[in-house]
C-alpha cells in the first residue's frame, strides 16, 4: 500500500471512498450534512487543508490500493498542539473491504511515526466508543493505554456516545 499526506488531487478518491462506506461508518462518525462528501466539497476541505500556513494543527493521511489508485484507508493527526503540551488526536476511518487486514494498524503506525519523529510530539491522543471491539483492538495493538473514560463526549448520529480515553506516549520524549 502507498501512504502518504493527502493532497488537493485526492478530491475524487476521497469523495468516492466516504460515499462507498458511508453506512459502514455512519455508526461512529457524527452526523454529517446533505453533499459533506461531495467531490467539489472535498475541493474545497483540501484546498484549506493543504494550503502552506504557519501553524498547521492538522495533518491527513491515506493509503491507496496501487492496483486499483482507490483510497482504503484514512488516518489523520487534529488538533496539533506544540509548546509544553505537543500533543494531538488520531482518528482513522478504514474501506469495509480491508477491515481484518492489517491495512489500518500499518497506517495508523505510520502516522504515529510521523507524529513523534517529524513533528516531535510528546503524546498521541485517540478516543473510541465502548461497543467499538475493532478500534479498541487496533489501538491496544498499537501500544495505546487507557486513561479513562468521558460520558456523553461526542454526538454521534444525534447520540450523546460515551467514549474511551487512550494515549500513546512517545518513548523517545
Amino acid at each position: 500500500m502507498e501512504v502518504r499526506l493527502i493532497t488537493i488531487d485526492d478530491a475524487a478518491r476521497l469523495s468516492k471512498f466516504y460515499e462507498a462506506n458511508e453506512t459502514h461508518l455512519q455508526a461512529w462518525e457524527p452526523s454529517k450534512s446533505e453533499g459533506h462528501h461531495s467531490e467539489a466539497a472535498w475541493k474545497a476541505r483540501l484546498q484549506e487543508w493543504c494550503s502552506p500556513v504557519e501553524g498547521v494543527n492538522s495533518f491527513h493521511f491515506i493509503s491507496i490500493e496501487p492496483s486499483s489508485d482507490e483510497i482504503v484507508a484514512t488516518c489523520s493527526l487534529t488538533n496539533v498542539v506544540q509548546g509544553p503540551f505537543r500533543a494531538c488526536y488520531m482518528g482513522y476511518a478504514v474501506d469495509h473491504r480491508y477491515e481484518g487486514r492489517g491495512v489500518m494498524k500499518a497506517l495508523c503506525q505510520r502516522v504515529i511515526d510521523y507524529a513523534f519523529t517529524d513533528l516531535s510530539l510528546n503524546r498521541v491522543m485517540a478516543n473510541y466508543m465502548p461497543r467499538n471491539d475493532r478500534s479498541a483492538m487496533l489501538l491496544k495493538s498499537l501500544g495505546f493505554v487507557k486513561e479513562g473514560e468521558a460520558k456523553r463526549y461526542l454526538k454521534i448520529n444525534g447520540v450523546w456516545e460515551d467514549h474511551i480515553l487512550t494515549s500513546l506516549l512517545n518513548p523517545a520524549s
